[in-house]
C-alpha cells in the first residue's frame, strides 16, 4: 500500500487562492482551422512521397487552452480519405458527438466535406493529444493539446518551470499507411514496422542519409529547468526515452498530475503522455535526445524496427561542432524496466480533485490478446484452416457497424442491427490466461462481433485487463475513451485476487486514459460512469486495434437534461 504524499498547509492555501481568482477568470474560446491535405515530403533518402498533413505540418499544430476553456476546431477535409479527429483524453462532458472515433460517435467526414468540433477543457490540466481515428492515418495525422491552469504557469503543483517544450514521439513509413491498412485487412496479416521512429517528425541522425533538416533541435539555457511534455504518438511502438547526462522529475501522465517521481528513463506506450521536469545542469554542449522501442512481445518477433530516433538538445554557447553524446538505452526487451517506471507512479492528492471510489457496483475480469478468426469475406488469404490474424476482449473481436454509428444508435434507441448488449463481464473459458500450453487452435479461435458493456449512470466499474499469450503476450496498452481511471494494481502471470486485492492503492493511485498492461500479466482499473454516451475502449496499437482488440461502454442517461446525451449537431456528417 502507497503512503499518501503530506499536503502542506501552503499547498492548500496556493491552491485554495488559484481557485478564487480562477472562478473570476473569464474562459476563452480557443478556435482553429484544421485544413486537412496531401503535404509532399521526403525522410530516409526516398524521393519525395504525398502524406495526409493538417495545416502542411508534420506533426499538426498544437492546441493551447486553459482550463475550462471551450475549443472549437473547423475540419475541412481537403483530403483524398474519410476522416475523423479524436481529441485524446478529453472528457467530452455534454459533448460526446465532438469525441471521433469513426462509426463510434460519429460518420467520416468525406473527402471534401467538414465539420466543426465544439468542446470545453473543464476539470483538465496537463498535455493531452489529437489524432485521426480512422485507418491508419493517425500515423501522420497528429498533435499535441496542451491545457494549462487558469492561473498560468506559476499555478502548476511543482516548480515554475523556466520554459515549456513539446516533444512528440512518432513513427515513420515509407510506404503509404491507408495502403498498409487495407493489404492487412485484405491479407489478414498485421502491417510491417514502421521504418523509422521521430521526434516532432523527424527521425535524427541514425538512419541512412540522414541530416540537419531531419533532426529536431531543442535549444537549452544552463541551469534552466525546461518541462517537457512528450506524447507518444507511434502507431504501433511503446518507446524508451532519455536525454545523454540529464535526468527527469515526472509531475504528470495522461494530464494528471503525480507525486514527483526521479528517474532517468521515461516509458511511454503509445497513446500516453508524460509532463517531467528536466534541468539544463550538464556541461554546455550538444547532447541525443532519443526514443527506442520496447519489444514486449513474448515470444519474440519481427514487429518493431531496432533502430533510434534522435533530437538534439543543444546548449546555448555551444560551438555547434561538438559531437553529441548519446544516452545509455535499455535492452529492446527490458520488462523490468518498464515495468518499474509504469507501475511507481501515483497520483499527487489535491484539494477538489477526483479521488478513488471505495466501492464497486460492477466488477469484469477482462481477457486482451491476439488469436485467430474465420476469413471474412473480402479477404485474400486465408491459412489452411480458414483462419486469419485476429483480436479480442473477453473472446470478442470487435468489428465496427457501416450504416449508421453507434451513439447515433443509441440516442435513436434504435440498437437492432447495429451493435449488441452482451459483451460479457467474464472470459467464456477459466484457464491458465499466460502460460504456454494455453496457445492452441482452440482456445486462439474468436468470433467478429459488436458488443457494447451498457451501464447505468454514476454506476462504478472495476476491471481486470488480463493479458493472455494466445499466439504472444506483450504490453497491450488500452486506452478509454470519456473517462480517466485510476490503476489500482498491476502485476504479472494470471490475477489472483486473494493475493492482489490486499495490495491496491486506494490513496493515491496514478489516474489515466491509457494503461500500458504488462506484458503476460494484468492491471486492475476502476472508474465512475458519470459520462452518458458510447465509449470507446481499445488497444491503442493500431495493427491490434484493426484486427478487434476493443469493446464500448454504453452509459446511460442520468436524470437531468445536463446528465443526458444532448441532440447531435446540425453539422453531424451522416454516412
Amino acid at each position: 500500500m502507497h503512503k499518501p504524499m503530506a499536503t502542506t498547509w501552503l499547498l492548500l492555501l496556493r491552491f485554495g487562492l488559484i481557485a478564487l481568482f480562477a472562478s473570476a477568470a473569464q474562459a476563452a474560446v480557443v478556435e482553429h482551422t484544421f485544413n486537412l491535405g496531401n503535404l509532399s515530403i521526403s525522410q530516409l533518402c526516398k524521393p519525395a512521397r504525398i502524406i495526409t498533413a493538417v495545416n502542411g505540418r508534420l506533426p499538426g499544430p498544437t492546441i493551447e487552452a486553459r482550463e475550462g476553456d471551450t475549443v472549437v476546431v473547423h475540419l475541412v477535409n481537403g483530403s483524398p480519405y474519410n476522416m475523423t479527429i479524436h481529441w485524446h483524453g478529453i472528457f467530452q462532458r455534454g459533448t460526446p458527438w465532438a469525441d471521433g472515433p469513426a462509426m463510434v460517435t460519429q460518420c467520416p467526414i468525406k473527402p471534401g466535406a467538414n465539420y466543426t468540433y465544439r468542446f470545453d477543457v473543464t476539470g483538465q490540466e496537463g498535455t493531452l493529444w489529437w489524432h485521426a481515428h480512422i485507418s491508419f492515418l493517425r500515423a501522420t495525422v497528429y498533435g499535441a493539446l496542451v491545457i494549462r491552469p487558469r492561473g498560468g504557469a506559476k499555478a502548476y503543483p511543482f516548480p515554475t518551470p523556466h520554459r515549456e517544450e513539446t516533444v512528440i514521439l512518432g513513427e515513420w513509413w515509407n510506404a503509404n499507411v491507408y495502403d498498409l491498412e487495407q493489404m492487412a485487412f485484405l491479407t489478414g496479416i498485421p502491417a510491417p514496422h514502421a521504418d523509422a521512429y521521430t521526434i516532432n517528425g523527424k527521425p535524427g541522425d541514425f538512419y541512412n542519409c540522414s541530416h540537419a533538416n531531419q533532426t529536431h533541435k531543442f535549444q537549452v539555457q544552463s541551469n534552466e529547468t525546461y518541462l517537457l511534455r512528450i506524447i507518444n504518438a507511434a502507431l504501433n511502438t511503446p518507446l524508451f526515452f532519455k536525454v545523454a547526462n540529464h535526468s527527469f522529475t515526472v509531475v504528470g501522465a495522461d494530464a494528471a498530475y503525480t507525486t514527483p517521481y526521479e528517474t532517468d528513463v521515461v516509458v511511454i506506450a503509445p497513446g500516453q503522455t508524460v509532463d517531467a521536469l528536466m534541468v539544463a545542469g550538464a556541461a554546455v554542449g550538444r547532447y541525443y535526445m532519443a526514443a527506442s522501442p520496447y519489444d514486449s512481445a513474448i515470444p519474440q518477433g519481427p514487429e518493431f524496427s531496432k533502430t533510434i530516433g534522435t533530437a538534439l538538445v543543444e546548449y546555448i554557447g555551444s560551438t555547434g561542432e561538438e559531437t553529441p553524446q548519446l544516452p545509455w538505452l535499455p535492452e529492446y526487451t527490458d520488462t523490468d524496466t518498464a515495468f518499474r517506471f509504469l507501475s511507481n507512479l501515483t497520483a499527487l492528492v489535491l484539494p477538489g480533485k477526483p479521488t478513488v471510489p471505495l466501492s464497486v457496483d460492477t466488477r469484469m475480469f477482462v481477457t486482451v490478446g491476439l488469436g485467430v478468426s474465420d476469413c471474412q469475406p473480402r479477404q485474400l488469404f486465408c491459412n489452411r484452416s480458414g483462419t486469419v490474424f485476429s483480436s479480442s476482449m473477453n473472446n470478442a473481436s470487435f468489428v465496427l457497424p457501416t450504416a449508421v454509428s453507434m451513439l447515433q444508435a443509441h440516442y435513436n434507441n434504435a440498437s437492432a442491427g447495429v451493435y449488441t448488449r452482451d459483451f460479457p463481464d467474464r472470459p467464456p473459458v477459466i484457464f491458465d490466461y499466460t502460460a504456454d500450453a494455453s496457445n492452441n487452435a482452440t482456445m486462439q479461435f474468436t468470433n467478429k462481433s459488436t458488443k457494447v458493456k451498457t451501464l447505468r449512470y454514476n454506476e462504478t466499474v472495476e476491471m481486470v485487463l488480463q493479458n493472455t499469450r494466445l499466439i504472444a503476450k506483450e504490453s497491450h496498452p488500452m486506452h478509454l475513451h470519456g473517462f480517466n481511471f485510476f490503476v489500482l494494481a498491476q502485476g504479472f502471470g494470471n490475477y489472483d485476487a486473494k493475493t492482489a486485492a490486499p495490495q491496491f492503492n486506494l490513496i493515491n493511485p496514478q489516474e489515466r486514459n491509457t494503461v500500458a498492461v504488462p506484458t503476460g500479466g494484468w492491471a486492475v482499473i476502476r472508474f465512475v460512469a458519470n459520462n452518458p454516451g458510447m465509449w470507446f475502449m481499445h488497444c491503442h496499437f493500431d495493427a491490434h486495434l484493426d484486427l478487434g482488440l476493443a469493446m464500448v461502454f454504453e452509459v446511460q442517461d442520468g436524470p437531468t437534461a445536463e446528465t443526458s446525451v444532448p441532440p447531435p449537431p446540425a453539422d453531424l456528417p451522416l454516412c
